[in-house]
């Protein structure tokens, strides 16, 4: 019994987890276009000239560079906390 309610919590975990992943990418997404389109495109026509279309890459590429940095420093201090809190508790 106590293995059916493990193997439950875990699939629950994943699927939380899975859940949230999405959550980011699209959060990424959303202000990733907001952020570099309003600075790349000042009048939005029918295609991307060349230099809002390389304007929009690098934006993109030091948007996500930064997004990686802090989604990794956040969890490293998630674990970090688990980490002490499992050796506290």
């Amino acid at each position: 019994m106590a293995d059916d309610s493990a193997s439950i919590k875990r699939a629950v975990m994943q699927q939380i987890q899975t859940e949230a992943q999405v959550a980011n990418a699209r959060t990424l997404i959303e202000k990733l276009q907001g952020s570099c389109f309003s600075s790349c495109v000042p009048t939005p026509g029918s295609s991307l000239s060349k230099g809002e279309s390389t304007c929009m890459t690098n934006c993109m590429e030091k948007y996500m560079a930064a997004w990686n940095i802090v989604n990794a420093t956040y969890i490293a201090r998630i674990k970090q906390e688990q980490t002490s809190g499992a050796l506290r508790g």
